[in-house]
């Protein structure tokens, strides 16, 4: 597993596809981070539960099955794809009445590769993805309606902890900090819900 770690995931890849099965764990375990983060941006945007993380899990596998070292994109960003494509899958197949707002994905955290991630899910025709200026507005808008303490709940809940880590590090209890993802929660929908607007909007204006 050392040996993993000074080699590139292309590369790593290449090993998987010559028979090194261990591969895949070392992958699974190496971006599941990544996998919690994502779930918990969108249990935030318009999920039911927080429970998406093993979505995500299936979307990794996905990437890691799939994966072609030919095509230009590289792993981490076909990654960072099929992930999103899975938690879109099963939060907008619960909730397709409920939760228009699903139909952006947004990312609450600055990502590499986001730009050409982005060209990838315009391919995608049941989903809008905001464009890299605007998800800064978002994230903008986001810092500016919470409060000091939500801002560190949320910092804290996208690196991954639970609220018992939440709380001992912020010395709250689990139950502020419930309150406070759940206040978040709903900040969070309503500058999703203003950003959406205002690009309806600005496209009614230019055609007019």
């Amino acid at each position: 597993m050392e040996l993993y770690d000074k080699m590139t995931d292309e590369e790593l890849i290449g090993k998987l596809r010559a028979g090194r099965r261990d591969v895949a764990d070392y992958l699974m375990e190496k971006y599941k981070g990544l996998v919690r983060q994502k779930a918990r941006t969108m249990y935030l945007i318009g999920g039911e539960t927080d429970d998406l993380i093993q979505e995500g899990m299936i979307g990794l596998f996905k990437a890691v099955q799939n994966y072609d070292s030919g095509k230009e994109a590289s792993f981490q960003t076909f990654a960072r794809l099929c992930i999103d494509r899975q938690l879109y899958k099963a939060v907008s197949g619960s909730n397709r009445q409920k939760h228009q707002p699903l139909n952006t994905y947004v990312s609450l955290s600055q990502e590499e590769g986001t730009d050409h991630l982005e060209e990838l899910w315009e391919q995608s025709p049941e989903t809008i993805v905001i464009a890299r200026e605007n998800v800064d507005d978002l994230e903008t808008q986001i810092r500016r309606c919470l409060s000091p303490l939500e801002n560190q709940v949320l910092e804290l809940y996208l690196l991954g902890e639970d609220y018992s880590q939440i709380s001992k590090t912020l010395g709250k209890t689990k139950k502020s900090v419930d309150n406070a993802l759940q206040r978040i929660k709903g900040k969070v929908r309503l500058c999703v819900d203003d950003i959406q607007n205002r690009k309806v909007r600005e496209k009614e204006n230019l055609e007019t």
